[in-house]
């Protein structure tokens, strides 16, 4: 089982005096977390063992990146699950405080990037990326690993943390880890766990959607509105989709595209499939799927 920490100054504790012990020489691996763990974490530890000696997964529902209409209340939570998940994965530490202890007292600072905080996920939730910005901020001060690890499957927050690091010159490495999808090509997400049984096949339409997307491109298609357009029209002939709020194509920058994509370009989506929101994204490529 791996050690299960619940205090910050108890994992700070720990991870100084395995420092201390071996000389700096030990690597130090994070993989935050919101738990009800899945596959896709999976990936991301199985990638921290690989490059660290010491793996800590962090387990926090963060309620500063809900707004008040959010899930908060009812983002799955599975404490026991998520530690026997972490045993079988060979994980070191478990970092899972409570809201008490990441926040003694309520926050007043507010973290924006320009050009990612406030679009896309930013401008349909606002305040999420300051929540999401904060609270990673947080766990790589009391870590300090020297890799975190996020999913490209939110691949807006991955542009905002890199951006992060390298404007404030944190020392730690991040490394983005694909989007790991299950069998029928649904991204793998906590939120799935939402869906009722009959919705599935509507939310499939978003996974299906890119692969005609990518169809097009390397056709030669490189029109980005003719895209977002063809994503459009097949997501929105399913029967249990309820809303599309954005179809949108950017570099790797995050620089929205308009007009000409090229390859290495991702289209992000958010799609509502009944009362569960998803986002996913792809990236345009020339290779086979």
């Amino acid at each position: 089982m791996p050690t299960l920490f619940r205090k910050v100054k108890d994992v700070k504790n720990f991870i100084r005096d395995i420092k201390n012990s071996a000389g700096n020489a030990h690597s130090i691996g994070l993989v935050p977390t919101m738990g009800y763990l899945h596959e896709g974490h999976m990936e991301l530890i199985k990638k921290s063992k690989l490059q660290n000696e010491i793996t800590v997964v962090s387990i926090y529902v963060n309620p500063l990146q809900f707004g008040p209409e959010e899930d908060y209340q009812r983002y799955p939570r599975d404490l026991e699950r998520d530690l026997a998940m972490c045993e079988e994965a060979g994980v070191d530490v478990v970092f899972a405080p409570t809201d008490e202890e990441m926040y003694p007292e309520k926050p007043k600072v507010r973290i924006e990037v320009e050009g990612i905080s406030d679009v896309l996920e930013g401008a349909f939730r606002p305040g999420h990326f300051s929540g999401v910005a904060l609270v990673v901020l947080k766990l790589l001060n009391i870590v300090h690993p020297d890799r975190a690890y996020f999913g490209e499957k939110d691949f807006q927050q991955l542009k905002l943390i890199q951006r992060l690091v390298k404007d404030l010159s944190y020392p730690v490495e991040i490394v983005p880890v694909a989007t790991v999808r299950d069998k029928d090509g649904l991204a793998l997400s906590s939120r799935n766990t939402y869906l009722k049984e009959n919705e599935r096949e509507s939310a499939l339409s978003i996974y299906r959607s890119f692969l005609i997307a990518q169809k097009l491109f390397k056709a030669g298609n490189t029109n980005a509105n003719d895209l977002k357009q063809a994503i459009r029209e097949y997501i929105s002939k399913h029967p249990h989709v309820k809303k599309i709020d954005y179809v949108e194509i950017v570099d790797e920058d995050f620089n929205i595209k308009e007009g000409e994509v090229s390859q290495g370009d991702r289209i992000l989506v958010a799609v509502w499939i009944g009362n569960t929101r998803l986002i996913d994204n792809w990236r345009l490529s020339y290779e086979e799927v």
